[in-house]
């Protein structure tokens, strides 16, 4: 199993707990500026949508006007497009959970710069690691090449399933191409279809066997000193400010 490193925070147990701690994640990211040319132009925050227990998360590239102006994912053609793919599959967005790797539209949805990737990535991590699906369906070139950690392009890895850690979670990631790449070419939907196909086989397969869970580091204690080390000590040092507790 290959890991792909993402900062993440300490674990949430319980399904409640897990939702209550994604709907916190959500009004911080509200307020986030690390990328200020983002934050400067944008008319809301994208955070994420659909279902807090997911077994399939879907990561694109970052929001459009439509999303920008809505405050949802994929809610314009690209997100028509995925809804009729889902619905082949038997599944709607309210089964799912939708986000991208930035939060926030580029201007004149130019392509994320890697230092917005890399400002917007523990947000990522964050999302899945309370969502806890088992199946991470990357939509197009940015999402997959992050989650994979690897530079290649999607039209060599789509439609092959592998096992990754991302972050302290074990899950099958499923690069697809974008769906927006695919508007207008009827030959790339087909390949969409195709690869679509896949995911409920994936679904059944359950998430993989999930890491141990990290056992807290004990703090280092100093060896007790020995009464000769000890009594030198005392000749050189100080009394402790507390007089009269020795």
């Amino acid at each position: 199993m290959r890991s792909v490193t993402l900062t993440t925070v300490g674990p949430v147990s319980s399904p409640d707990e897990r939702r209550d701690a994604l709907k916190a994640a959500f009004f911080q990211a509200k307020s986030c500026v690390r990328c200020p040319q983002l934050a400067e132009r944008r008319t809301t925050v994208v955070f994420g949508a659909g279902n807090a227990d997911a077994d399939l998360m879907f990561v694109g590239e970052a929001p459009g006007r439509n999303e920008d102006l809505q405050g949802r994912p994929f809610v314009g053609q690209a997100g028509g497009l995925l809804q009729e793919l889902l619905g082949g599959i038997g599944l709607t967005r309210d089964q799912v959970f939708i986000t991208n790797v930035l939060m926030c539209r580029p201007p004149q949805n130019r392509d994320p710069h890697p230092v917005e990737i890399e400002h917007c990535q523990d947000w990522l991590a964050r999302k899945i690691e309370l969502v806890q699906p088992s199946v991470i369906c990357t939509l197009g070139n940015f999402a997959t090449k992050l989650l994979r950690q690897d530079t290649t392009g999607i039209t060599r890895v789509h439609g092959r399933a592998e096992e990754r850690l991302v972050g302290r979670r074990a899950v099958w990631l499923y690069p697809v191409f974008h769906p927006a790449a695919a508007l207008y070419s009827p030959a790339q939907v087909e390949v969409l279809r195709t690869d679509f196909a896949r995911l409920p086989g994936l679904l059944a397969l359950g998430a993989p066997a999930q890491p141990e869970p990290e056992r807290p580091v004990e703090p280092e204690t100093e060896p007790e000193p020995q009464p000769e080390v000890a009594e030198a000590t005392a000749a050189r040092e100080p009394e402790p400010a507390q007089l009269g507790l020795f």
